[in-house]
């Protein structure tokens, strides 16, 4: 933005420098050849009366020795054609045609004492001519040549004068344009990059005020909204944590009591409906476990978003990811086998695979995507993988169930969402959600894939900090 802004300026910039330069200099130029126009008629004058005086006495020597000394002190020569007569000086000829034409205009009694402005790069000489006589009668012509060489050079002298004036003038402008570009759109940078930091973490920090009065009203404004949804957001992120913490109390002492009323019943009936009662609480513990963990992993997420937008990383250390799978796999052999199911980790022919990422959040992260796989596919074959990328390093759990349509994979992530298909199966819903929030707290991503030719391959992508 700011490239396009100043270019903008720039262009402005030099066609104000153009326009100024030009008027100064056809300003000069006219000066110049009134000047020259000025001196020239009053010396055609002058010769015109010395002329006619001559013409009257019937002496020329005068005259031509007065033509001979202005040849001699400006270069220029001087054409006075008498009824008797013509007188020159300087080698001005009745043979040229410019001498012709003006003899012919003053012979009629019109004077042509104009010059045509003068231009710097051109050459040559103009003529100007007048009669003289009396009222009635003209008795001769006088034609004087015009050498603009001194002006075309004193031009030339004030083109250079003023090209120069014109770049400094022109570097001040574009440095002012530069300066000002800034000082208007820093704020409008700051302004951007915290909408951005908002976006993605939902914090940030006080915008400064600077910049014009507009701007400043504007950095005050967002930073008083940001605070206020900063603030909104983790109050919610709050309650929802406190609110899922604070039901387990009541939720434990209901299932205590539940179990001790379960001791006194008697008939089957009664058994049967304590026992679905006590499912529902099972299910509603699953729910609040599963909301802990995903205000948590949203957490994890806002504040890792926040350290790269900082530059200040979480220091992770990096570590080897095949123990972690291979103790989640351990961990999930035997809701595997109760389910009837398999689980292999494929073993990693290449260099160790290193990653930076937290232990923990890694196996929480695998150890949810495989409980998602036992749930949905029993009975069949589960494959853990880790390979080396590109660009960093992925993990894979795979498994050969029924799998999900390319819009569900869409849908799969967002809070409490089902697949209709898999209504009658426990869940919360909250399982994928998790593994999102806490990939992206660690810098990566969670993919869904179909896997071929039916199934479900969740793919845990880490960029930058994993190599093989």
């Amino acid at each position: 933005m700011k490239v396009r802004v100043l270019g903008i300026l720039s262009v402005i910039a030099v066609l104000i420098v153009v326009t100024v330069s030009s008027v100064i200099l056809t300003s000069a130029a006219r000066e110049l050849t009134q000047d020259v126009q000025i001196n020239r008629v009053s010396a055609l004058n002058r010769f015109a009366q010395l002329a006619n005086d001559a013409s009257a006495d019937g002496d020329t020597t005068q005259l031509q020795r007065e033509m001979d000394r202005y040849t001699e002190l400006y270069g220029e020569g001087i054409l006075i054609r008498l009824q008797q007569q013509t007188l020159a000086s300087g080698g001005l000829s009745e043979q040229r045609r410019d001498v012709q034409d003006a003899l012919a205009r003053a012979s009629l009694n019109l004077s042509d004492t104009t010059i045509g402005t003068v231009r710097p790069f051109e050459s040559g000489t103009e003529v100007i001519s007048r009669s003289f006589g009396t009222a009635s009668q003209v008795l001769g012509e006088a034609v004087l040549e015009v050498n603009l060489d001194a002006a075309r050079a004193k031009l030339r002298e004030r083109w250079v004068v003023v090209g120069l004036a014109a770049l400094v003038m022109g570097a001040v402008l574009l440095l002012v344009a530069a300066r000002l570009t800034g000082w208007v759109l820093r704020p409008v940078h700051r302004l951007s990059e915290a909408v951005h930091q908002l976006e993605t973490t939902g914090k940030t920090s006080k915008l400064p005020e600077a910049g014009p009065p507009e701007l400043r009203e504007l950095s005050r404004s967002f930073s008083a909204m940001a605070n206020t949804v900063s603030e909104s957001m983790e109050s919610q992120r709050q309650l929802i944590a406190d609110t899922s913490h604070q039901l387990r109390n009541p939720v434990g002492a209901l299932r205590l009591r539940i179990d001790l009323l379960q001791l006194e019943l008697q008939n089957s009936p009664a058994k049967a409906a304590a026992a679905g009662v006590v499912d529902e609480l099972e299910r509603v513990e699953e729910m609040l476990d599963g909301v802990l963990k995903l205000a948590t992993a949203e957490h994890r997420a806002v504040a890792g978003a926040a350290a790269a937008q900082s530059s200040e990383h979480r220091r992770q250390s990096v570590i080897d990811p095949f123990p972690v799978l291979q103790g989640e796999v351990e961990r999930a052999g035997p809701a595997a086998r109760l389910a009837g199911s398999t689980i292999t980790l494929e073993d990693h022919s290449g260099p160790a695979l290193e990653l930076r990422c937290d232990p923990e959040e890694l196996a929480q992260m695998v150890g949810e995507l495989l409980a998602n796989a036992i749930k949905y596919s029993p009975g069949g074959h589960i494959a853990v993988a880790a390979e080396a990328t590109r660009d960093g390093l992925a993990i894979e759990v795979s498994d050969d169930g029924p799998g999900l349509y390319a819009d569900q994979r869409l849908a799969s992530t967002s809070r409490f969402w089902r697949a209709p298909q898999h209504s009658g199966i426990p869940g919360n819903g909250l399982g994928l959600t998790i593994v999102e929030r806490l990939a992206e707290a660690n810098g990566g991503k969670l993919v869904l894939r179909e896997r071929v030719p039916h199934g479900l391959i969740g793919r845990l992508e880490f960029g930058g900090g994993a190599n093989g």
